[in-house]
């Protein structure tokens, strides 16, 4: 039997090719495992809701919306479904919020948004919008996205109907105040061109 030598053992298998070959396998070992810890961790979400969305995908959004927090950018976020409207029956009673309900505001109810969300409501049929402001939960019916006050409901020209598919989108807080204001005034210009005042009165 043959007896290899220290120096022919080293000369075999030299210790930096070693270390060259541990260190391959060891760094391709720990890229893998952080490639599949990457791949776990990113898991894609959608900003986009629809009024059907079943009650789990619902839920998983819901938590991009915490209840203390506005979203990060909420012009990446709409929704787009039924809305109904709500007035007389509920005047007086106490919002979500602790304020009293008045079906003259510009207000909405809404399942998961924060309350005090500014919220832009745009009518599909007729493309007119308001600004309205969450201070309330509901709607009740899952094929419905929001319920909206008497009044925000009249300026979409949506109350006849009833329920009518809308978009919502998240308006930016230190905006939403401005855009309402704006809003107001370009509702109350349709206003005076769709009725104008007699010349003699």
């Amino acid at each position: 039997m043959r007896i290899l030598s220290e120096n022919t053992i080293l000369n075999v298998h030299p210790p930096s090719s070693v270390r060259r070959i541990l260190s391959i396998a060891v760094g391709l070992s720990i890229g893998i495992t952080l490639s599949l810890h990457s791949v776990h961790a990113k898991r894609p979400t959608t900003s986009v809701v629809s009024g059907s969305t079943p009650a789990g995908r619902a839920s998983a959004l819901a938590g991009t919306f915490s209840a203390h927090a506005t979203p990060k950018k909420p012009h990446d976020w709409h929704q787009i479904g039924l809305a109904s409207w709500y007035g007389s029956q509920f005047q007086g009673k106490e919002t979500a919020n602790g304020e009293t309900f008045n079906m003259h505001d510009l207000t909405c109810a809404h399942r998961f948004l924060p309350l005090g969300t500014w919220v832009k409501v745009t009518n599909l049929h007729t493309r007119k919008w308001i600004v309205v402001r969450v201070n309330d939960r509901g709607p009740v019916p899952d094929t419905r996205i929001a319920d909206l006050s008497s009044e925000a409901a009249h300026m979409l020209g949506m109350r006849n109907r009833g329920v009518t598919r809308v978009r919502l989108d998240v308006i930016d807080p230190q905006a939403a105040v401005e855009i309402a204001r704006l809003d107001r005034i370009r509702i109350a210009r349709l206003a005076t061109e769709q009725f104008p005042s007699d010349a003699g009165d």
